[in-house]
């Protein structure tokens, strides 16, 4: 594999880190770069795509390419397929909510989303309290919640992700209604635990915790 060096030089003139710009310009020139989808970028960097870094890299890596298509933008007026069906067919936007399916029990996370760690602990250990899941930390001894030993739901699970988004959207608003407003920490859903609720004629009501994980 070569590094192309002209590519890694324009990378980092461009703001990309030396190590990032090394990944991406190995046997890659510009265009092959600007050509790559996010998950590729992501597995070239070995970085997540929630991460603060990738976001980044990917922002410079799309202002790129959009001055380049701004730059050969034509008067020809276009017509695209998808704007007819966004305009004729609004309804096929619309994403599909997991949470809505009949067969999908009621889940929501423990807390608000946007809250110190201090709270989220808090708030965790009182609705955890039951199990008893408060120990001392091996090293420094004090108090920690296991949540380890929850089973484990993944971040890229239908259903976090329909709460992810809801919750993002909701604190966006947030954010353009008050500038000083803290918005949400990139990849802050993971580590935080989901609540269960199901209903059952025979059983009534059963509530179960899950921990959302990035990967297993």
């Amino acid at each position: 594999m070569v590094v192309k060096s002209a590519t890694k030089k324009r990378l980092m003139e461009l703001g990309v880190s030396e190590e990032f710009a090394h990944k991406l310009a190995t046997d890659r020139n510009m265009t092959d770069i600007k050509a790559m989808s996010s998950d590729e970028i992501a597995s070239t960097l070995g970085e997540s795509k929630d991460s603060e870094q990738f976001v980044n890299t990917m922002a410079i890596i799309a202002e790129q390419g959009s001055r380049r298509r701004a730059a050969k933008k034509s008067k020809k007026i276009t017509i695209r397929s998808k704007a007819i069906d966004d305009f004729d067919r609004p309804e096929i936007t619309l994403r599909f909510n997991a949470l809505n399916h009949e067969l999908v029990p009621h889940q929501e996370l423990v807390g608000a989303p946007n809250i110190s760690e201090e709270e989220q602990y808090e708030i965790e250990s009182k609705e955890l309290a039951p199990w008893q899941m408060v120990q001392p930390d091996e090293e420094t001894g004090e108090d920690r919640l296991a949540k380890e030993l929850l089973p484990k739901i993944l971040i890229t699970d239908p259903v976090v992700q329909v709460i992810k988004e809801m919750s993002e959207a909701e604190d966006n608003a947030r954010l353009a209604a008050d500038p000083d407003h803290k918005p949400l920490a990139a990849g802050w859903i993971a580590d935080r635990v989901l609540k269960v609720v199901r209903q059952s004629p025979s059983a009534g009501q059963s509530v179960a915790y899950r921990l959302i994980v990035e990967g297993n």
